[in-house]
């Protein structure tokens, strides 16, 4: 069963230059898929998006089979959300925050909340303008997830928050969510995080899905090759070569990230530029990151 669905959606904030250019892809029940991006590369539009925010200049998205746009209500019901700037009035208390939240939700279950304030070391009677940026950050995450959603969109979940305290949510309130089915989507730049609790990986470059694909799959069949510069040696060889994500020019090399084993790639490029065999091989999810959207 399809929970997100998104086909060919365009948004752009200045004519001409568009953030989303014809993003498609979707997402299933009990999946949780990681959205990374460049900054700038239209995750944060597309959550809002989703979340009924702002509307698509074209194309459409079904968020449980309900357009955003025409079904709000129905939608945020069974959704916790998340924003990379979540603002809460200033003067309220964490316990009155909670308090707001439970009364919305009727299958808010107060035995999480108790948890995860306890983990985190929240103190309810404090007010969001006393608190740190992680602390206030932590309040809005368990908003968003003691409701048990269906659906759980996260922009930058763990902004704001030290490592301890980052792993400390990633590994219970997620964890406990996804035990239960909820689906899970959520943009992070921390490479370590989403290799720790994602099962996929779609990856937007200029507007497009540039990578979408399951995260062990990711690592066995994607490999990156450092080929010397020369005649034959170019980014638009390179990338001519079978299999070829995307190249660039490193200085002295080309680099390039290939679909296939490290071998087989460095045997293809050897004969399709007529040069040695050059070194290849996997690499962390980071390190692709880089190669596939630069520095």
């Amino acid at each position: 069963m399809q929970i997100l669905q998104i086909n060919n959606v365009v948004r752009a904030y200045r004519r001409g230059v568009p953030v989303l250019d014809g993003t498609s892809f979707a997402v299933e029940k009990g999946e949780v898929v990681g959205l990374l991006g460049r900054n700038g590369a239209g995750k944060t539009t597309l959550l809002r998006i989703l979340m009924g925010m702002i509307k698509p200049q074209s194309g459409a998205v079904r968020v449980f089979g309900m357009d955003p746009q025409l079904q709000p209500v129905e939608i945020k019901r069974r959704t916790g959300f998340v924003a990379e700037d979540q603002v809460y009035p200033p003067l309220c208390r964490a316990s009155e925050l909670l308090l707001f939240h439970r009364s919305l939700y009727a299958g808010w279950d107060n035995a999480m909340e108790d948890e995860l304030v306890s983990r985190f070391g929240l103190r309810r009677d404090a007010r969001i303008s006393e608190m740190s940026k992680g602390e206030a950050r932590q309040v809005a995450l368990i908003c968003a997830v003691c409701h048990k959603p269906e659906l759980l969109i996260l922009d930058e979940p763990a902004g704001g928050l030290d490592p301890a305290a980052r792993r400390e949510f990633l590994e219970t309130s997620i964890q406990l969510l996804n035990r239960a089915g909820t689906t899970i989507l959520f943009s992070s730049h921390h490479m370590a995080d989403v290799e720790r609790i994602a099962s996929r990986v779609v990856l937007l470059d200029k507007g497009k899905v540039c990578i979408d694909s399951d995260l062990d799959q990711l690592r066995e069949t994607l490999c990156i090759a450092v080929v010397p510069l020369g005649d034959t040696v170019t980014v638009a060889a390179l990338e001519a070569v079978l299999g070829c994500v995307r190249a660039r020019n490193n200085g002295h090399s080309v680099h390039g990230v290939f679909h296939g084993d490290p071998d087989e790639v460095a045997a293809r490029i050897a004969g399709a530029l007529r040069v040695d065999p050059p070194p290849c091989q996997n690499v962390p999810l980071e390190e692709l990151f880089i190669e596939i959207v630069g520095r």
